[in-house]
């Protein structure tokens, strides 16, 4: 199949057609099955598609470092890049249920959701603990489907470039899902850790949860199915890493002072959930002990009320934090910026990342 003008648009396409045909083959296993594919469907609708983005772009830049015409994207990539919006899928579920966030962009979260099913039924037993076990096991089938899209993806590619991509997806993997445990565990740990280490330790956290994840290794990826080589890589990594630091700080900011139209969650959330974020390290290192201590007491309380919301903003916009964190995501994105200097890859596609970087760093959303 050829690609379209629009490639992001073909991964959807992708993905429609696999979920169609998951359907068909699941349809004998019951209505109840059928609405557990039902929810895995939507579970990958809508979104930035963000690290389809950077999947598709990683491999246009090398594949058009050696000839200025682009060429079609192949469906091992549009795929790859499916396979990896279907894993963000399954995260975006787990993540939910660990929060107990009530909504996801701007919807019902797929447990919220799950348990109204239950209650519509008119099912016995614990609504609310049926749609978390739900979820769990929901956001279990995308990562098994998010596999099955890869290995389909990889099918028509050489022995080599399969195994490489393969690779990289297994680190991508491997990396969120460590960085998602350190995340909660700072939401414990921080009170043993020394407030001088707050910052460097949530720094950590936005590396491997989101830096590596959202931006570096679906770059990679991309960039391993057009065969990249180590200087390729090498470049590619240094503008990825920084570019999802700055996409993760960004979204920081928003989780604190974003407006809930626009972000599809509540203003604060990340305040209410306990988030022990960059900018929080940031203000806690300026404030008097006293005021440290109250802000540690009302971090983590779901119950918070908006004035409760509103004078947490004031106080960690007035200690610096905020401004501290938006020069801190100004110098990665100059970062990445400098790394592609000299890089032999793609002018379209290295425009394109250089564009992708200011929207990774400059959005309400």
């Amino acid at each position: 199949m050829a690609s379209p003008s629009d490639p992001v648009a073909a991964v959807s396409q992708q993905m429609e057609a696999f979920f169609t045909a998951q359907r068909a083959q699941t349809g004998s296993y019951g209505a109840e099955a059928g609405r557990m594919m039902d929810a895995a469907a939507a579970a990958v609708t809508g979104g930035k598609r963000l690290r389809a983005r950077f999947c598709i772009t990683g491999y246009r830049a090398v594949a058009e470092a050696s000839g200025p015409s682009p060429a079609p994207i192949p469906d091992a990539v549009l795929g790859a890049a499916g396979a990896l919006e279907v894993f963000h899928a399954a995260a975006l579920v787990h993540d939910d249920i660990i929060d107990n966030s009530d909504t996801r962009r701007g919807r019902p979260s797929a447990h919220r959701r799950i348990e109204s099913a239950h209650e519509a039924a008119g099912w016995s037993g614990d609504a609310v603990a049926f749609g978390r076990a739900g979820a769990l096991l929901l956001g279990d089938l995308l990562v098994a489907l998010s596999d099955d899209l890869l290995e389909r993806a990889l099918s028509g590619a050489s022995p080599e470039i399969a195994a490489s991509t393969r690779s990289q997806y297994g680190v991508m993997r491997r990396d969120v899902t460590i960085g998602q445990f350190l995340d909660i565990a700072e939401e414990s740990a921080h009170a043993t850790a020394p407030d001088t280490e707050h910052a460097e330790r949530a720094l950590r956290v936005a590396s491997l949860k989101s830096a590596r994840y959202s931006v570096e290794q679906p770059l990679l990826i991309g960039a391993r199915l057009a065969g990249a080589d180590e200087a390729q890589l090498d470049a590619l990594s240094r503008f990825g890493h920084p570019v999802g630091m700055a996409f993760q700080l960004r979204d920081d900011v928003l989780g604190v002072f974003g407006d809930a139209s626009e972000t599809g969650k509540p203003a604060g959330d990340d305040l209410r959930e306990g988030k022990r974020t960059v900018l929080i390290a940031y203000a806690r290192e300026t404030l008097p002990a006293s005021t440290r201590a109250v802000v540690d007491e009302l971090l983590g309380d779901p119950a918070l009320d908006d004035a409760q919301v509103a004078s947490l903003q004031r106080t960690i916009q007035d200690t610096g934090a905020l401004a501290r964190v938006e020069q801190l995501i100004a110098a990665y994105t100059l970062d990445a910026d400098r790394s592609l200097a000299g890089a032999r890859l793609g002018h379209a596609a290295v425009s394109e990342l250089r564009d992708l970087a200011r929207a990774a760093a400059v959005r309400s959303s």
